[in-house]
Formats: structure tokens, sequence, C-alpha cells
């Protein structure tokens, strides 16, 4: 009988704890912490009420980070994320915003005006705000999630290409099951999460996970997949090498929770399906073009 890897062994913990508050949503849990693992940024999309946030706070308590939170509307401004100076006995003293912190929930993310959205862009890309020329670290790890309304609610607005670029993945988490819906109304008090890990021993299993080995046949294969989408019919938009990048980082991530130290083609199919929907542009459904290049693309035979 294989014995459970460390990583398979603490992943086992948090979703134990995660799967108390978010009901029924397992798959959902396992992604995220997956996106998590592999450095990620996750954008959640859905109708409001579904334990998007729920699942954000909860993370945050279970893996011991400093959450960071803002509500999205209209009239939130850029300084509200990124922070701001202000004169303070002759200097120009840096008051932090929002996004100072090592989980930043942002809240329907895409009510926000444009140019709020944008303030993220490098937060995201490069774990770092710059405020009246003067660039300030972000906390490591420094994770976003963020929740978005479906498009055509009210006051919603599309996030621009550049933005979902940044995400490693999407994830609607749709409506519980009666069977999980009935468990949500049958629980007498609110499940009381404890930390399982530290900030620095999450730091420490993303170090592993990105030293998983991917051999060149299956780096080859994750290439011919992103790059059949550039050339498939029904898609007018194919995905970027920061898709490559994506779906590589969280194949490594679904092999260690899988118990390997390396990566293997359906580890790659599913990320593949998960890194790359909002990165394409198709006639259709996203999904469905996707499974149409899996279906062709041929993975590699390794002995």
């Amino acid at each position: 009988m294989q014995t459970q890897t460390a990583i398979e062994q603490t992943a086992c913990q948090i979703t134990q704890q995660l799967n108390r508050v978010v009901v029924g949503k397992e798959e959902a849990v396992f992604w995220v912490f997956a996106a998590i693992l592999a450095g990620g940024h996750i954008l959640l999309e859905d109708i409001p009420g579904v334990g998007k946030t729920t699942l954000a706070a909860a993370l945050s308590k279970t893996l011991g980070l400093q959450l960071g939170r803002l509500q999205f509307t209209p009239d939130v401004m850029p300084s509200d994320v990124v922070g701001y100076c202000v004169p303070e006995e002759g200097k120009m003293v840096y008051r932090p915003g929002a996004v100072m912190c090592n989980l930043f929930l942002a809240d329907e993310l895409n009510r926000a005006a444009s140019r709020t959205q944008s303030a993220l862009l490098e937060a995201m890309e490069e774990g770092q705000v710059t405020v009246d020329g003067v660039c300030y670290k972000l906390p490591r790890p420094f994770i976003v999630i963020a929740t978005q309304n479906p498009l055509g609610a009210a006051g919603t607005q599309p996030l621009p290409d550049s933005q979902l670029e940044r995400f490693a993945l999407r994830l609607a988490l749709g409506y519980p099951s009666k069977a999980a819906e009935g468990e949500m109304l049958l629980q007498q008090e609110q499940a009381q999460l404890q930390p399982v890990i530290s900030a620095q021993e999450l730091l420490k299993l993303q170090q592993e996970v990105e030293h998983t080995y991917i051999s060149p046949a299956v780096a080859a294969y994750m290439v011919a997949l992103v790059a059949a989408t550039r050339k498939a019919l029904g898609i007018y938009r194919g995905a970027s090498p920061r898709t490559t990048l994506s779906v590589a980082a969280v194949s490594k991530a679904v092999a260690q929770l899988s118990g390997r130290d390396y990566v293997i083609p359906e580890d790659v199919r599913k990320a593949f399906l998960h890194c790359a929907p909002h990165r394409i542009l198709a006639r259709g459904k996203e999904e469905a073009c996707l499974r149409w290049i899996l279906a062709r693309v041929r993975p590699p035979k390794l002995c």
C-alpha cells in the first residue's frame, strides 16, 4: 500500500476543514488549493450566494494567511487597492491599501471601474505595487481570489483580457445538490476552522511543487495543446504562452496532490481544461472546444 506524501497529508487536512464550511464543493476546493500550490490566482465566477466569499475566507483561516478584502463597486478608487501617500512631518508616508496582505479577496471585481481593475495587474504579476514612483513589495505568499458576477448582472462590465490572463484558473461553484443544501440547513453552528499550516509552510509547499519533474515529452504535449487553440475551428483567439506556463504549474500541483513527484499526461489534460477556457475566444462553449482539442492531440506514451 502506497503511503501518502507530505503534501497529500497536508492537503487532506486542509480540504477536510474546508469541506465542512463549503459543503458539497469538493472538486472546486481541490482546484482552488491546486492553484494556490501552483502559486496562481483564482477567479470564481458565479451568481451571488453560492459560497464564493465563504470559500476565500475559509482558505485564509486554514492556511494561516493574512486576509485582505475589498468589496468592489463603481466608486472604489485605485488607491483603495494599492494604497496612497500622505504628507507627514515634512515627508511622504505610504498608507497601505487592501492588497497589502497574503490572500486578497477581490469581491465582485467586475463591478469596479476599469482603472480600479487595472490597479491589481502589477500586484498579480510582480508581487508589488507602485505608488508615487516607489515600489512596495507584497507579503509572500501573495494570492488573489477574485469573484465576479455573471456578465449581464446589474452593474457589471467585462474584465479586460490582460487581467483574465493573470488568473491561473477560472471556476464556477454552481448550485449545491439537494443533499448538500439540506446538510447546510441541519448544521447547528458554523464550523470552527483552525490553521493547518502557516504562511511560511505554504511557501515551502509551493517551492516543493515547483520542483516537480516534467519530462520533455510531457512538456511538448503541453505546448501542442496550447498551440492547437490557435488554429482550431471555432476559436477566434487562441491561448497565449502564459497559458502554457499556467498549465505546467497547475499540472505540477495536481501531480503532487496525486502522490507523484512527476507530471503525467492526465495531469496536463485536467489542468488544461481549467487553465485555458478564460484565455480563449470561441464561437460556442470554450470547454467544448478544448475537449475537441484534447480528443485530437495525442498524449505521449511514457515508459
